[in-house]
């Protein structure tokens, strides 16, 4: 048998329906959205964003499928970092996810209520940033790493390497609050080896070209010092290096396995992925001033033999035995 349905009707079960798949669209849970600012630009970083994303799906949290992340990248114009973050702040993102210092003091003028969890290589509590490690008492967390504690130990390294360089140049990056600290390491460091320190300080991608083109000529070897602009300019660095033929160390991995001689420092890696696992718990309901900021341990030694014998350099067997890697 035959259904006739009127017209009103049928204008009435489409109504019904329309609102049925409304109100069903409006059940369904809002996705998060994490900020996610840093110095520098994708390019060098997208492994350690990589282990950021592992850390977001210990808890659950997939891009794209369960939560949105706004990237926001000073692309080598620091200067742009307090408009970025508060963009990200007026867009009322859950978390925000900072890299590099300066860029954490700039999301921290601009909010005292958004979580932030950093990454950084500098001292948190020394910088403000957060009351303890423990227990940070505010809106902020993250993950640190050693940046200063091994200046001394890379500059010993590269002097076993190159025993009769008398002349070591170190490159500062100045847009890292810890530079001083780093200069100071260094240079008690080199006055009891009996050697002479160039300090070399940079900011911008040229002062980089300048410092190699007018003051490394005089050095035997050259101790790169951390921070997340020498980070994001490694190959700039390396190549430079490379093309003085001058015996460098690096502070991370990353260097090494870029065609740098030798890297002593820190597993980036490790706390970005920490950082990844506290954005997640934070999505889930936990405050930043119950999450202590998690520091890194773990060094890495990594040595280019491809460099050294590039170099003509021979790496004692006391180095090969130790190094975590070596590349070939």
């Amino acid at each position: 048998m035959a259904i006739h349905i009127g017209r009103r009707e049928f204008i009435v079960t489409l109504g019904s329906v329309a609102a049925w798949s409304l109100a069903a669209r409006a059940q369904q849970p809002v996705m998060p959205v994490i900020g996610f600012l840093s110095i520098g630009s994708l390019g060098p970083f997208a492994h350690t964003v990589a282990a950021f994303h592992r850390g977001l799906r210990e808890n659950g949290y997939v891009e794209g499928y369960n939560v949105q992340i706004e990237y926001r990248w000073t692309e080598g114009q620091n200067e742009r970092l307090p408009a970025l973050a508060a963009d990200l702040v007026g867009r009322r993102v859950a978390v925000i996810a900072v890299v590099g210092d300066i860029a954490i003091s700039a999301v921290k003028a601009k909010t005292l209520t958004v979580p932030i969890v950093f990454m950084s290589g500098g001292d948190p509590v020394r910088n403000g940033f957060v009351a303890s490690l423990n227990r940070p008492n505010a809106n902020v967390t993250g993950a640190t790493w050693f940046s200063v504690d091994p200046m001394a130990k890379r500059l010993g390294i590269i002097h076993q390497i190159v025993p009769n360089a008398t002349v070591i140049a170190h490159l500062v990056d100045q847009n890292f609050p810890a530079s001083a600290l780093h200069v100071a390491q260094v240079q008690e460091a080199a006055r009891a080896l009996g050697l002479q320190l160039i300090v070399l300080s940079v900011r911008t991608a040229s002062d980089i070209d300048a410092a190699f083109t007018s003051h490394l000529q005089q050095a035997g070897a050259l101790v790169v010092g951390p921070g997340g602009f020498h980070f994001s300019r490694r190959d700039q660095i390396v190549a430079l290096a490379a093309h003085l033929a001058i015996p460098t160390i690096y502070p991370f991995r990353e260097f090494a396995q870029d065609g740098g001689l030798i890297s002593y420092g820190n597993r980036l890696q490790t706390a970005y992925q920490w950082a990844g696992v506290y954005v997640g718990r934070i999505l889930k309901g936990e405050k930043p001033a119950d999450l202590p900021v998690m520091q890194s341990t773990e060094f890495e030694f990594v040595i280019n033999l491809k460099t050294a014998k590039t170099l003509g350099l021979e790496i004692p067997p006391t180095l090969l035995a130790i190094a975590d890697e070596v590349v070939e």
